[in-house]
């Protein structure tokens, strides 16, 4: 499909324009001192904190809490996105696995990741590694479950195709199971990077030194709201950026894949490119469908 340039400002147009109605909304209501059921006289305005943004920027602190708020989570992701795709995995293609490990899993996963803050105190001699292990914790299970599920929804067919070649385990596993988890590992992926955010931010707040989410406590203890809502905004953007770079190199790794786009009152379009053609000599015998899209998952 071809890309119209048109079109894709006009979004980014919009884009732009709800967020700078929602910060016009908010200057207006802060700075009117607004009162109704909700006390907008507390909050600063988007003035002050953009002066308390300015004069963060001018300081050291903010770049120090910046680099360990990232150390950490990139640390613990990291972490999380190995071992819980090494898991998800093994859980999902041995039984003797699952019965070792589901029942342990199933226990400790619906526990809190925050809730694991005395563990992390207990266990670990530095503030800084219990907050890593609770960054990876977070991340652990969403990738962990979502691997699984994507592991066990594999077609069977495309396994017994490359049986039928001659292909051993790991050629399985490197030609037909991971390749075929990849939409749903990187699911798990968007998945834990925002929840890891949470409860970085949650940990540094009770047992961090240095970091964004240590600063923004440190600040609401001294009544500084302006700084308040300066480590809220680090915190936004810092989570759209890990969350975008994730999703970008999903889509990377997963280019393979047919694409759709939007329509307004209409089908969803692909953005693949097709000849209809090609298509139509290669039909199978029913005509409806090219033999190459009925075999392509065998590729």
């Amino acid at each position: 499909m071809t890309l119209n340039p048109t079109r894709y400002a006009t979004r980014y147009a919009l884009r732009v324009a709800s967020v700078a109605a929602a910060l016009g909304l908010w200057q207006l209501l802060t700075s009117l001192n607004v009162d109704l059921w909700l006390r907008f006289s507390q909050f600063p305005t988007v003035a002050d904190v953009a002066r308390a943004f300015a004069d963060r920027l001018t300081g050291d602190d903010y770049w120090t809490d910046l680099t360990d708020s990232l150390t950490r989570i990139v640390t613990g992701f990291l972490l999380a996105a190995v071992l819980g795709v090494a898991t998800g995995v093994l859980v999902a293609r041995s039984r003797l696995a699952e019965d070792l490990l589901g029942p342990i899993l199933e226990i400790v996963r619906p526990i809190p990741a925050i809730a694991l803050v005395p563990v992390a105190i207990l266990l670990f001699p530095s503030n800084e590694q219990g907050i890593v292990f609770i960054t990876f914790t977070a991340a652990f299970f969403p990738v962990l479950v979502s691997t699984r599920h994507s592991v066990r929804a594999l077609a069977p067919g495309w396994e017994e195709a490359v049986r039928t070649m001659g292909g051993g385990r790991w050629r399985i596993l490197r030609s037909v199971v991971l390749p075929g988890a990849l939409p749903g590992i990187f699911g798990g992926l968007s998945v834990g990077i925002g929840v890891s955010w949470i409860c970085v931010i949650s940990a540094e707040m009770i047992s961090g030194q240095y970091g964004v989410g240590y600063r923004t406590w440190q600040d609401y203890t001294v009544v500084d709201y302006p700084g308040v809502f300066v480590g809220m905004v680090t915190i936004g953007v810092l989570g759209w950026a890990t969350s975008t770079a994730v999703e970008l190199l999903g889509r990377r790794l997963t280019r393979w894949l047919p694409r759709t786009s939007y329509v307004p009152a209409g089908r969803p379009r692909s953005t693949t490119r097709r000849s209809a053609a090609p298509a139509a000599r290669t039909a199978g015998p029913t005509g409806t469908e090219p033999e190459e899209a009925r075999d392509g998952h065998l590729v």
